[in-house]
C-alpha cells in the first residue's frame, strides 16, 4: 500500500514556498552586478538585521554550519563590507557588524527582495497580506518553542530574507 502525502499540506507549502522564494531571490541577487555571491548576500542581511551576533548565531539563524558562515563573512569582510570585532563577554568571540559601506548593497539587496515579495502577494489584498504575516509569525513562534530555539525568532527586515 503507498502512503500517499498532500502537497497543499502546511508543511509542504511552507517548503515549496521558502524554497521557491529563496532561489528567486538568489537568481535576482546574481542578476544585480553586486560582487557578492547570493549566499553572502543572504549573510549580510543577517548580519543587519541582528547587529553585533556572534558568527555562530547568524549562522544558527540561516540554518547553515557555521563554517559557511565564516566563509560568507570572510568574502563580506575583504569587501569591506563587514567588521568582525571582539565580544567584550568573552575575548575569544567575535561580533560582526555591518560597515557603512554596506548599506547601498543592502539597499539594492532589499529593493530586490521586496519587488519579489511584492510579485509573490499579487493578487492579495492587504488584509489578506496581514492575516498571512501574523499566522506566519504565530506558526514560527509555536516551532521556535517546539525547537527550543535558544537564538529567540529571526530578526530580518521585512522583505529581505524572501
Amino acid at each position: 500500500m503507498t502512503l500517499k502525502t498532500d502537497p497543499d499540506s502546511l508543511g509542504f507549502l511552507l517548503s515549496e514556498t521558502s524554497r521557491l522564494m529563496r532561489n528567486t531571490l538568489e537568481r535576482r541577487i546574481a542578476g544585480t552586478g553586486l560582487r557578492i555571491k547570493p549566499g553572502e548576500a543572504r549573510a549580510l542581511i543577517y548580519v543587519a538585521a541582528n547587529e553585533g551576533a556572534r558568527q555562530s548565531v547568524i549562522a544558527e539563524r540561516m540554518g547553515v554550519e557555521p563554517m559557511t558562515v565564516c566563509g560568507y563573512i570572510d568574502r563580506l569582510e575583504k569587501c569591506g563590507l563587514v567588521s568582525r570585532q571582539p565580544d567584550p563577554a568573552d575575548r575569544r568571540a567575535k561580533n560582526v557588524r555591518t560597515t557603512d559601506k554596506a548599506d547601498e548593497t543592502i539597499a539594492v539587496i532589499r529593493a530586490e527582495a521586496g519587488s519579489m515579495v511584492e510579485q509573490a502577494q499579487a493578487g492579495l489584498d492587504a488584509e489578506s497580506r496581514r492575516l498571512l504575516l501574523a499566522a506566519l509569525k504565530h506558526v514560527r513562534g509555536n516551532l521556535t518553542g517546539l525547537a527550543g530555539d535558544s537564538t529567540g525568532a529571526c530578526r530580518i527586515p521585512a522583505g529581505a530574507d524572501a
